[in-house]
């Protein structure tokens, strides 16, 4: 790496020679965003970020704190790298956008301690957002133990934020916390402490003036935990938050820990107008590469599932034959048998559920616990993933059966050796060609462009819980409208969603139309469709026809209109047919006016909610001119033109 220097002073470190520097500003590729990079008057390494020159994060600290290492305080800037160009294509599958291109520019910055140990930061600034990270590769250094990040996030005192608190790890049922199971506080002034000690999640967002911001990581390899935003934001800054200590996997560790190179995840700050955060993929653009696997087992597409409504009691082979059958009628992909299926179907019955879905071109996925001691569900198969000879025993049988794909239950939290955990059972599953689903998990980070095979995770208040308490499913409304601005914004979500009939002892809150449209919203490699046969009995036939016809995977993605938490529109493409769907989480009805002149000019086919709540409406629609729809409180509409 080539460094410039900005003033003629010569500083010897070790055996190498390096020049004391002043950071020049980094622009984005259009110029757009400026990040100011600094040494205060306390030496302490400072940024701040500026859109159209008006400042956006405020002037914020950088630095760790290693075990005998300080790098955050008493710092010098003594070296600067040229601007290097950052140009990245790739593909993926699971996501908003088939084909996705990266464009940044990158520069690196080289501190010096008291005691004259290094540290370099690297920054990235595209046209929508700003990453940096940092390494620690200093051989005077020999031992890397990271004890505190001091990354900070400082806002103005009038913007607002929508965050979801993260649960004390340990607590909730079976000791199953944290899994970001949580509701978000929506519109709150920043400086609001999280209810939970245990901080917010990634990732947050935040508007400032005119700009949307969302603060999340990315490039998650193992060597590192996953971080959060810290419970106290006095003032306004949001500080790097760790994991709680009962956050690992047995006898693992915490924090990262290293005798080599200490490199942190990507810190993202996706910004500019809301379209613009909406339409960006940072969160894949500065993901890993994906992992060698063969193209031809990434199969996205729709599952039947009888847990979500009839939850354990379905689990025996009666049922899970006619789910089966359920999913063939319906086109869709796959049927996923759910927990204890080992004890109450068997191996050797599921192994003939596998064989006649296989005769109906339906694949099986099946369930596991993850966990070994760090909660207490007894749910099975248990502990069977915990090594990496297990894990290859179980994986090669279920290859042998056709199984194909599983979902792993029941995760600890955000420690080093917990994301460790997840990336073991990732990659020993891509050996097998197997497809993977994280439940009561963390968020992916990313992992959807790494690992082909990861199709979604969870880590989201579920439509489960709607099944659990009226509460729950009071506020799935709001809660469902604030997802794609946030947890489902770069990352697949396993919501489960849609329902057309009744919830056991349940009141739905939502009509028809907002569940039709939760098919095309939400972004899941493989979308588990709550619906059970006869509630998708009641549902017209047209209806049940664009179910059976929907796309597994989309090739592009379009922000229409929207704002967190009270309605959303967005457009998804595949081939030369667009999906537009919308929902409105508000008490009243919401007229809108939808620019669609992207589409070109085509006729086009609305399915809406009908005159009563469980009832649907269908008629013709057209870009010729801008769009006039009304979507009912509670309600939403789904809309293809092809």
């Amino acid at each position: 790496m080539k460094f410039t220097c900005n003033l003629a002073i010569v500083l010897t470190l070790f055996s190498g020679v390096i020049c004391a520097a002043t950071a020049q500003d980094l622009f984005s590729p259009d110029h757009q965003i400026q990040v100011q990079l600094r040494v205060n008057q306390q030496h302490h390494l400072t940024y701040a970020v500026y859109r159209h020159t008006r400042p956006v994060i405020l002037q914020s600290e950088l630095g760790l704190e290693l075990d005998k290492v300080d790098l955050r305080n008493q710092l010098s800037l003594v070296a600067t790298s040229e601007v290097r160009k950052i140009e990245e294509s790739y593909s993926m599958a699971v996501g908003k956008r088939r084909h996705n291109r990266y464009l940044a520019n990158e520069q690196s910055y080289t501190v010096v301690n008291a005691s004259q140990q290094k540290m370099d930061v690297v920054f990235r600034v595209s046209n929508d957002g700003v990453a940096f990270r940092y390494i620690v590769a200093d051989s005077a250094i020999p031992h890397k133990k990271l004890i505190q990040e001091s990354s900070s996030f400082a806002f103005a005192a009038n913007t607002q934020a929508w965050l979801q608190p993260i649960a004390v790890a340990q607590t909730g049922w079976s000791n199953t916390n944290p899994s970001y199971e949580e509701l978000y506080q929506m519109g709150i002034a920043v400086g609001t402490a999280s209810p939970s000690q245990a901080g917010w999640v990634f990732p947050a967002l935040f508007k400032t003036g005119d700009t949307w911001v969302v603060l999340s990581e990315a490039n998650m390899d193992g060597s590192y935990q996953a971080s959060r935003l810290q419970a106290d934001s006095t003032g306004g800054v949001y500080k790097i938050g760790n994991p709680m200590t009962a956050e690992v996997f047995t006898g693992g560790s915490l924090m990262a820990e290293t005798d080599g190179v200490l490199t942190s995840p990507w810190r993202i700050i996706g910004l500019g107008s809301l379209n613009s955060v909406m339409n960006s993929n940072l969160g894949n653009d500065l993901a890993a590469p994906a992992i060698a696997f063969n193209p031809e087992l990434v199969q996205p597409g729709h599952a039947s599932w009888s847990w979500a409504l009839l939850k354990d009691d379905s689990t025996i082979y009666e049922v899970q034959k006619k789910f089966i059958d359920y999913a063939a009628d319906m086109h869709w992909r796959y049927t996923l048998i759910d927990a204890d299926w080992d004890r109450k179907i068997g191996v050797d019955k599921v192994r003939e559920l596998v064989d006649y879905a296989a005769r109906k071109n339906v694949g099986i996925l099946l369930w596991y616990n993850s966990s070994g001691a760090w909660n207490t569900t007894q749910y099975s198969p248990k502990g069977q993933l915990l090594t990496h000879e297990q894990r290859k025993k179980e994986f090669t049988r279920l290859q042998q059966m056709g199984v194909k794909g599983i979902k792993v239950d029941f995760f600890a939290g955000d420690g080093r050796s917990m994301i460790e955990y997840y990336l073991a059972i990732l990659k020993d599953a891509a050996d097998s060609g197997l497809l993977v689903n994280f439940h009561g998990a963390t968020l992916p980070r990313g992992w959807a462009r790494t690992y082909p095979n990861l199709m979604s995770m969870e880590a989201v208040k579920g439509l489960e819980f709607t099944t659990f308490t009226q509460q729950d499913q009071d506020a799935v409304v709001t809660h469902a409208a604030m997802l794609p601005f946030a947890r489902n914004l770069f990352d697949p979500m396993d919501f489960t969603p849609m329902v057309f009939g009744d919830i056991p002892n349940i009141r739905r809150a939502t009509k028809n139309g907002f569940e039709l449209a939760e098919s095309v919203l939400f972004l899941s490699g493989i979308q588990h469709f709550a619906e059970i046969p006869e509630g998708m009995a009641t549902v017209p036939e047209y209806v049940k026809q664009f179910l059976q016809n929907l796309p597994r995977s989309w090739d592009d993605s379009k922000f229409i209109d929207g704002f967190p938490g009270k309605y959303v529109v967005i457009a998804r493409q595949s081939s030369d047919a667009w999906y537009v769907a919308g929902i409105n989480a508000e008490e009243t009805d919401k007229p809108l006016q939808l620019d669609l002149s992207f589409i070109g000019n085509k006729q086009g086919s609305l399915m809406t909610d009908g005159a009563s709540e469980r009832t649907f409406a269908r008629s013709d629609i057209t870009t010729r001119q801008p769009v006039k729809i009304t979507i009912k409180a509670h309600g939403g509409f789904v809309a293809v033109f092809r």
